[in-house]
């Protein structure tokens, strides 16, 4: 028996069939992208992006059972497990949870803190040699915590101290190029001299104090995770668990914003609102990282490069260049104490060693105009 054939009034009645079947369709993910989907509710991942984090973060804990296995009094991986059950000999558990877990916690802090606010600084500017320690937001909080501990009258203690010098830093720098301009190497160049007087002025307090005031403040102005103080510790973990969500929601905003300031407008983003909140939050971590550990300046260089080397460039790589600046952060450490043992070298003076060179490959390279 044939069929009859399909009229226009049968053709009529199938479409809202057809169209039902095509709204519940699921569409698929963008090359390069793995769709996860639950009920109405979906969310994009990036693969290059996800397996760059996982691989941060295996080498991360690769080397942090290092930083804890190794030192002047070595610890088995048998032992290192049993100390952090619980269960370890009284000299190994000492070691490990007393002395070398939390200066591991506080590498890891400083080290996520530094690199997130270094991408934000980046970002924000268009450049990347735009980070808290280049532009001079660190030798800002470093100067103004110096001056609590010399004693100058001053009765806030080094964190509050230090998270006030580093918005006056950004402030000033922020003010001189062009009105709070973050674009080209005027903003660079001007933060780099307030940098240097606030670096000039860090000098003058200590040679105008006594020798044993001095050595206190030490600490302050080359970056060390050996003197830590507990309270500074416990406001950064609070400051990058809050910092941190918050760029992470700002990620849609910072992507477009690597773009023109047209281009960016004429996406709906709200300029002014979004800059003032990202150096609010570089400010914030800047100054928090710099309580706790001094100005280590490089690992916000050196954290957000190597993210987006192991990245891609299609979004700004916040969580992978936390997991970057807590590696370089803890393997700068681990070196810096087992190199010259006993004699221990300054965390800050390890990532200058390692950074100039890094920073000067950025500046020699054909590209290194580009703005990312």
């Amino acid at each position: 028996m044939l069929e009859r054939p399909l009229t226009s009034r049968d053709a009529i009645g199938r479409q809202p069939q057809r169209f039902a079947a095509d709204a519940t369709r699921q569409p698929g993910a963008p090359s390069g992208y793995w769709r996860l989907a639950h009920g109405e509710v979906s969310l994009l991942v990036e693969r290059r992006a996800l397996a760059a984090n996982l691989l941060l973060l295996v080498l991360l804990l690769a080397a942090s059972a290092a930083y804890l296995m190794l030192g002047s009094i070595p610890v088995g991986a048998g032992e290192l497990a049993r100390a952090l059950a619980g269960n370890g000999e009284v000299v190994s558990a000492f070691v490990v949870l007393e002395l070398r877990l939390p200066r591991l916690v506080a590498a890891w802090l400083t080290g996520a803190a530094f690199a997130v606010a270094g991408c934000l600084m980046q970002t924000l500017a268009r450049n990347r040699l735009a980070t808290p320690g280049i532009i001079g937001i660190d030798n800002g909080a470093t100067a103004f915590a110096v001056a609590s501990v010399v004693g100058l009258g001053v009765s806030l203690a080094p964190p509050a101290m230090a998270l006030a010098g580093a918005a006056t830093a950004a402030a000033i720098t922020f003010g001189l190029a062009s009105g709070g301009d973050t674009r080209g190497y005027r903003f660079i160049v001007a933060g780099i001299g307030i940098g240097a007087v606030f670096g000039a002025i860090t000098q003058l307090l200590l040679a105008r104090v006594g020798i044993d005031t001095a050595n206190a403040a030490y600490p302050w102005t080359v970056g060390t995770l050996n003197a830590r103080p507990g309270g500074a510790v416990m406001a950064l973990a609070a400051g990058l668990a809050l910092g941190l969500p918050l760029a992470l929601a700002l990620s849609r905003p910072l992507t477009l914003m690597r773009f023109s300031d047209a281009v960016a407008s004429g996406l709906g983003v709200m300029l002014r609102r979004r800059r003032a909140q990202v150096l609010a939050l570089s400010v914030l971590l800047t100054a928090l990282a710099v309580a706790v550990a001094g100005p280590v300046g490089m690992v916000g260089l050196i954290g957000p490069e190597i993210a987006r080397w192991l990245g891609s460039s299609r979004g700004v790589p916040l969580v992978a260049s936390a997991l970057a600046g807590a590696l370089v952060m803890v393997l700068a450490d681990l070196v810096g104490r087992l190199l010259l043992a006993p004699i221990e070298l300054p965390v800050g003076i390890v990532t200058a060693v390692v950074g100039g060179p890094w920073l000067l490959w950025i500046l020699l390279r054909p590209d290194s105009r580009s703005s990312r």
